[in-house]
């Protein structure tokens, strides 16, 4: 009887009853874990019962002989769980291509019972409430216990993360020595050996739909990060660690490089550094073993695994790499070395993580009822703040909900906060604000409508609300290891924005959101035309992953058909029959090669005999190339390395449908597109002078854009041209100007006008021509002065570079032919550190 009731509280965890009924069964709760005397976690010779089979006698080799296949990491993993009372295990989600991803718990055996777990997972939702009584918190952290996640190979040509934690699942499931049981008394572990099987399976970085799923954290746009967060939801991690590969042969493990985003928990951050950091530091020099710290990855992008973690539940989220150029036995045993270690660790500090855990929620909490954000702050002297936070006060977010073209995309934003413990209420009557700050507005009185869903700052998860619904990053040091916007009210175009006074709305808790199944796009404008996708490169990196993320948004959430072409199809004739071509990003000038003489030809002519050639980026340049555009491109001499500016949109214009009067732009040192003929300018960037003028994220010279084409739509025969000089569908979540492209597609022709014939002798071809063409480059910005000591540390390293100059600034865009990301390109990822080593003090520095 005692544990039906027990079980009936958990299930009640978030409510107040649920914190009295634990309360009142606190007495009978067994005794807190003995703590281990010391033992050392890795010096102490491991002992097994033998009760789980060796991988030898499972997979024929021993763990680190080579990399498992996707297949042989879910049988040893489940082989573990068969065999031990101490592991279960579960599928949490299936890849894009079907794929299981498999977790395994280990803990005690009497938390792995059902009851065990949901007691578990109710004392974490207490202690991540701030409202939970101190006197329970307090008996939860002297008894409880953190749960501790362990990941690997969310990039599948990194594979040794994933060996490694099966030997972790291994060592708790059958060790009975003291380092093992240590960690087995003190914390629960959940082990994702595999986070991206089918790039495994590959030997890609990225999934099947070309997405690095890295960076899809808080998007969640694939069912291989979805149904992981839905898992940590459920078992919120107090420590996360990432296992990843690099190039070289050396290991990173934390402190971080700068920047890291002003909302990341300090107590995190002490955790990363000092008790997580320091451990594996004084392990790695005991043992000889080379490694670095607070240089190449940062904590800024809050779409990682290890800042989502962090600012979303708290964790500490640990990015570990090893060199991939070490033998594979190395790498492994390199990779279970910082996986035990930091277990261990954690298991060492049990109550003090979980005390400090429960803080980070009530601080949370007061800052937001204080309506205070957290400052940007440096970690690595010398690095100086770039750019401070405002010192405004920010109590509330609101977004509008009286728009019924944006039903969808509020909806969206609504069910990520839910799904990640984010309370919203809506508004049951008007509310008046008096320093209403609309995104990208000056401050001024609003009344905003019933239905107006309110998000209080005054919660524990309110360093993710600013992490979501803030206005701009306030990015605090030029550097760029990945984007540096990410507002998902701005990605959705939806209108809403801050208050920082202290109101008490008349508002209703918001239930629940389910998904709402993905409607055809098709149906909301008749019959969809037969489409075609033009893959500019079967080997560019760019190519690969803007066609991919295309490839998502047709199959999964527009439902339309298509055929995916090479240039060589379209140089063979299989342009017969599309109607409408989407042309991604990538290489131009490979694909103009490709197509040949034949293809150019084709493709001119089914232009200008009534198809529709939809581009951007690449697939722009590639266009102009054709002679199909009478629209001028530059090369840009800003710095803008991921960020979101605001455009207007020509009502008028078929691409207008559902969008409103602006849309946010992402952009990332894209081509500047110039149109004499304002007719043929669908969306623009405001001049600068303008109040629609706003850019959210770093930006150095972003006044070129001032009034320039961001949307370009051009009458070519009897066909058309629709051409976006950035990526419409970044990772597949820019939901605004996604909506953009799906009128491209499907809406109607332009009032007439005039048309013009392919001209690839004009001046728009050959300005296009003329335009650098990189992979996946290397950007360095600095002052003139600075150019001399550049240019040599440019060429101690072995770069190639193009230079130009733009007033006091030179740009370097440096050649990365074959596409690396920056953790695996020789010398990308120590550049900035080498840099300020030399003395300059860059403008900014992108890394691919």
């Amino acid at each position: 009887m005692r544990a039906r009731k027990l079980a009936w509280s958990v299930v009640l965890a978030t409510s107040l009853a649920a914190q009295a009924a634990l309360a009142a069964t606190a007495a009978a709760q067994p005794a807190a874990p003995v703590k281990a005397p010391a033992c050392d976690p890795t010096q102490t010779e491991p002992r097994y019962r033998g009760k789980v089979p060796s991988p030898q006698q499972v997979l024929g080799m021993e763990l680190g002989e080579r990399q498992v296949t996707a297949a042989e990491s879910d049988r040893y993993l489940e082989t573990v769980a068969a065999k031990s009372e101490r592991v279960i295990s579960g599928t949490l989600a299936e890849s894009a291509q079907g794929r299981p991803l498999k977790y395994a718990i280990a803990g005690k055996p009497n938390l792995l019972s059902r009851a065990g777990l949901a007691k578990v997972r109710a004392e974490a939702a207490l202690l991540r409430d701030p409202r939970t009584p101190e006197a329970l918190a307090k008996r939860i952290t002297e008894r409880g216990v953190p749960i501790l996640w362990v990941s690997g190979n969310v990039h599948g040509d990194e594979p040794s993360g994933t060996d490694a934690a099966l030997q972790v699942l291994r060592d708790l499931g059958d060790r009975t020595d003291c380092a093992a049981t240590n960690v087995l008394d003190n914390a629960l572990v959940i082990i994702l050996p595999t986070q991206n099987p089918d790039g495994r399976e590959a030997e890609t970085r990225q999934n099947a739909y070309g997405f690095d799923m890295n960076r899809d954290w808080f998007a969640r746009t694939q069912p291989e990060t979805d149904g992981k967060l839905a898992m940590l939801d459920q078992y919120p991690p107090a420590l996360y660690i990432d296992a990843h590969e690099m190039g070289g042969d050396s290991y990173f493990f934390p402190p971080n490089a700068d920047p890291i985003y002003h909302e990341t928990p300090e107590q995190a951050i002490g955790w990363i550094n000092d008790l997580y950091g320091a451990a594996m530091a004084a392990e790695f020099r005991r043992q000889g073993i080379d490694f670095f710290n607070r240089d190449v990855y940062d904590l800024f992008y809050q779409g990682y695994g290890d800042t989502v973690p962090t600012t979303a539940f708290h964790a500490a989220g640990m990015t570990y790499e090893k060199g991939g150029e070490s033998p594979y036995p190395d790498r492994f045993r390199e990779q279970y070395l910082t996986q035990w270690v930091t277990l261990s660790a954690a298991a060492g500090k049990r109550r003090t993580i979980l005390s400090e855990w429960r803080q980070m929620a009530v601080d949370a909490y007061a800052q937001g009822k204080a309506g205070q954000l957290e400052p940007n702050q440096i970690y690595n002297p010398p690095n100086q703040i770039d750019r401070p936070v405002p010192d405004r006060k920010v109590r509330h977010y609101f977004l509008r909900a009286d728009d019924k073209a944006k039903r969808a995309q509020v909806q969206t934003i609504v069910r990520r906060l839910q799904r990640m413990g984010v309370r919203v209420e809506r508004l049951s009557k008007p509310l008046t604000v008096p320093d209403f700050k609309a995104y990208g507005r000056p401050e001024a009185k609003t009344t905003l409508p019933a239905g107006t869903y309110w998000v209080p700052m005054a919660q524990g998860q309110k360093h993710w609300v600013q992490a979501m619904l803030n206005e701009d990053s306030y990015t605090p040091f030029p550097y760029f290891y990945d984007v540096t916007a990410w507002s998902l009210p701005l990605l959705g175009n939806v209108q809403g924005g801050s208050s920082g006074t202290e109101l008490r709305p008349r508002a209703s808790s918001v239930p629940a959101l389910k998904e709402e199944g993905a409607e055809k796009a098709a149906s909301r404008h008749g019959k969809a035309p037969k489409i075609g996708v033009l893959q500019l490169s079967e080997t560019s990196s760019s190519a690969r992953q803007s066609a991919g993320w295309l490839r998502h948004k047709l199959d999964r959430e527009w439902k339309l058909p298509f055929t995916l072409l090479s240039p060589a199809d379209v140089a063979a004739g299989k342009l017969g029959g599309v109607e409408v071509l989407l042309v991604p990003n990538g290489p131009a000038a490979t694909a103009y090669n490709g197509l040949g003489d034949g293809g150019r030809a084709a493709l001119q002519k089914w232009t200008q005999d009534g198809g529709r050639y939809v581009g951007w980026q690449g697939g722009t340049e590639l266009a102009a190339r054709l002679g199909l555009t009478t629209t001028q491109l530059s090369e840009p001499t800003s710095d803008i390395p991921g960020t979101l500016l605001r455009v207007d949109v020509d009502g008028k214009s078929p691409l207008a449908r559902n969008v409103g009067a602006t849309a946010w732009q992402f952009y990332s040192y894209d081509v500047v597109m110039r149109q004499a003929d304002p007719a043929k300018v669908a969306v623009a960037y405001p001049a600068t002078t303008s109040p629609d003028w706003f850019v959210s994220g770093f930006e150095r010279g972003a006044s070129e854009l001032g009034g320039t084409a961001a949307v370009v739509d051009e009458a070519v025969g009897e066909g058309r041209t629709v051409l976006f000089g950035g990526e419409p569908n970044f990772r597949a979540f820019t939901d605004g100007t996604a909506k953009l492209l799906v009128n491209a597609i499907l809406g109607p022709d332009p009032a007439p006008g005039a048309a013009i014939l392919a001209s690839p002798s004009g001046t728009a071809a050959k300005q296009a021509a003329a335009l650098p063409q990189a992979e996946s480059p290397i950007r360095v910005s600095v002052k003139a002065a600075d150019a001399a000591r550049t240019v040599a540390l440019l060429r101690s390293v072995g770069a190639k570079w193009a230079e130009r100059r733009n007033g006091g600034a030179v740009h370097y865009v440096i050649d990365n032919p074959r596409g690396l990301s920056v953790d695996h390109h020789p010398f990308a990822g120590r550049l900035a550190s080498q840099i300020r080593k030399s003395g300059v003090t860059p403008i900014a520095v992108t890394l691919p």
